[in-house]
């Protein structure tokens, strides 16, 4: 993809849908962008951040309605926002904080959480909504949307290790390794050329001597350099 002034085939016309990045959020291409032009020294750049228009032809004018439903196949409602009527939305406002919202668990706590879970995207199974309904009873309160959307994440797909470290145990047998200690046991037989794993999410293996681009002080150019290291 390419930035930049381009010239266009037609006049732009038509119906427009904006795409930006999600409101609240900075993208990575904003993180990036935005270093660029303060080492250009653009010092009074706070941030930088872009969107793209869509212009959208149709035989007739397109209602709201259906404008979203196209919009629905132009963005990722995980990282983008769709604007329609707001052609010029704030991206760099600084919304004030709002008030903890709280799920009265009542007498049906379980239904209380299963709606909470729908309408704010937590993603929670039914054993966890089960295990936080007798956590808050014990604790005798009732639990803040920040906990939820913080138990939520924890028990992520992302980071469940309470689940591939727990005991593995088949037809009443337990397994002498649990899930994640078979997905260690590959490296555990052969390290052979790992200098690092299973260590925050990462891993690092040996490699070849290689060249790199440095400048160089005294001629003010680029060149290449062998690196310093063999990893």
């Amino acid at each position: 993809m390419t930035y930049g002034p381009r010239p266009h085939a037609q006049a732009e016309r038509g119906q427009q849908l904006l795409v930006t990045p999600r409101l609240g959020t900075v993208s990575p291409w904003s993180s990036k962008a935005t270093d660029i032009a303060r080492v250009c020294g653009l010092v009074d750049v706070r941030r930088v951040e872009r969107g793209t228009l869509y212009f959208l032809q149709a035989s007739a004018p397109l209602g709201n309605e259906e404008l979203e439903s196209l919009g629905a196949l132009l963005h990722d409602r995980m990282t983008d926002s769709l604007w329609i009527d707001n052609l010029e939305p704030d991206l760099f406002g600084k919304a004030a904080p709002r008030p903890l919202r709280v799920v009265a668990l009542g007498s049906d706590g379980a239904e209380a959480l299963a709606r909470a879970n729908v309408e704010w995207g937590l993603a929670l199974s039914a054993d966890e909504i089960d295990y936080l309904v007798r956590a808050f009873n014990q604790l005798g309160r009732d639990p803040t949307d920040v906990e939820l959307m913080m138990f939520a994440q924890a028990n992520s797909e992302h980071c469940r290790h309470k689940i591939f470290n727990a005991d593995f145990i088949i037809d009443g047998a337990p397994k002498s390794a649990s899930l994640f200690g078979m997905i260690r046991a590959t490296y555990a037989a052969n390290s052979r050329g790992v200098l690092s794993a299973y260590r925050d999410n990462a891993a690092v293996i040996e490699g070849p001597r290689a060249a790199r681009f440095f400048p160089d002080a005294q001629t003010q150019r680029y060149r290449r350099a062998s690196s310093p290291s063999t990893s």
